[in-house]
């Protein structure tokens, strides 16, 4: 295989340095040209240190002034950047072939979307970018030739059940290839068995600490709230081209199996592993080849058991909401998620409890009818107006 010269869209997050990790055990095949993060330049100056690449890219102008005085002291030849444009520029550089897609919420959206129209390889774990942007991101993935590859564990374990041949690309009509049905499972998060009246005391410290994953404190609130799980069902409408009818989700505690493809035939195949990222990650990183990635041989016997339930939409309302904003179509699900973004920070800074969020998310919808989404312009401007009335909605509770 011949050497792959990659971006990393959020290179000190849980995915990038997952990525790292994968990359790291294989240097005769990968070579990291540009490292982006957001704010941790001391992590950044230690990749950069190890990987050597040829940009490394910050949020801030200060900040990217003193890494690259550090970069120059350590006689390293690495370019430090700063903002969005220069992120867009990383993922759509001539000398890249794959971009790591790993910037969480909508921040990831304009260099993910540059990545696309570059008709680059896209290992895909923002979310946002199909949520937000379904329509304007397939358009461009398809008049660009890009080559569009799950990260999430759940849609990668959907792309690696599919029928050979499908390649990730959703016009290849799965229903009529003999798929019924795509099923996501749900570890349930922490909160799977409390009651609705329990969820009302939860804590930010409590909400952060998922059972079976490590995430980001974002991340793992959506997961305690099941809006991640929402919004993933969104995106595998997107990227499968599958019906929300076809959709469903199903709560398995063990996160062994990481979800599940139901044929016609009465089939059912999934895939299952431990609960490691670096398996999706290597998996896209090389496919259609197979990789060592550096995580245990799942233990069946250890496991001993795998359970299974419906989810209790009364206990968790945003994944309602999500299949609600899906059905609605156009800027609804852009809505729904810088609702859920402005709610989740609100909570974690304290200013919201934890069922405010779904409260928050659903004054939203409500407010905001949806629009057709043609541009980009028309998904920033529809982002922006659901931030403003999320916002709105925080002032009046707090002035109540």
């Amino acid at each position: 295989m011949p050497l792959q010269n990659l971006t990393i869209l959020g290179c000190t997050g849980s995915i990038g340095v997952n990525t790292l990790d994968v990359v790291r055990r294989h240097p005769d095949r990968y070579r990291v040209t540009a490292l982006c993060a957001h704010r941790q330049a001391d992590l950044l100056f230690a990749q950069c240190l190890e990987f050597r690449p040829r940009f490394a890219v910050l949020g801030d102008a200060e900040d990217a002034a003193a890494l690259q005085a550090q970069l120059a002291a350590a006689g390293l030849p690495t370019e430090a950047l700063s903002g969005v444009e220069a992120l867009e520029r990383m993922a759509a550089l001539p000398e890249v072939d794959a971009v790591m897609a790993a910037i969480v919420g909508a921040a990831g959206l304009r260099p993910t979307l540059a990545a696309a129209r570059a008709g680059k390889k896209i290992l895909l774990a923002n979310k946002e970018a199909l949520v937000m942007a379904g329509p304007v991101f397939m358009r461009a993935v398809r008049e660009h030739g890009a080559a569009l590859l799950p990260i999430d564990s759940e849609h990668n374990a959907i792309f690696q059940s599919l029928p050979d041949g499908f390649h990730g690309d959703p016009s290849h009509a799965l229903p009529a290839r003999g798929v019924r049905r795509l099923l996501l499972t749900a570890s349930g998060g922490p909160f799977r068995a409390h009651s609705p009246a329990a969820l009302e005391k939860v804590t930010p410290e409590q909400a952060v600490a998922h059972p079976n994953w490590s995430m980001g404190r974002k991340i793992s609130v959506d997961s305690a709230t099941m809006m991640n799980k929402g919004l993933e069902v969104i995106e595998a409408h997107w990227l499968f081209g599958m019906d929300a009818e076809r959709i469903d989700v199903v709560i398995h505690p063990q996160s062994v199996i990481h979800s599940l493809v139901e044929y016609v035939d009465g089939s059912v195949i999934a895939q299952l592993g431990n609960p490691d990222m670096r398996t999706p990650i290597a998996h896209a990183l090389a496919y259609p080849e197979r990789i060592a990635a550096g995580v245990a041989a799942l233990d069946l016997f250890q496991v001993g058991r795998l359970d299974f339930e419906a989810p209790d939409l009364e206990r968790f309302p945003c994944l309602a909401l999500a299949f609600r904003a899906l059905s609605a179509g156009g800027s609804a699900p852009a809505t729904l998620n810088a609702a859920n973004e402005v709610a989740v920070q609100a909570f974690l800074d304290g200013a919201l409890g934890f069922t405010g969020i779904p409260a928050l998310i659903a004054a939203c919808l409500d407010a905001l009818p949806a629009k057709p989404l043609d541009s980009l312009d028309a998904v920033l401007a529809a982002d922006a107006e659901a931030r403003a009335a999320a916002r709105g909605y925080l002032a009046r509770a707090v002035a109540a």
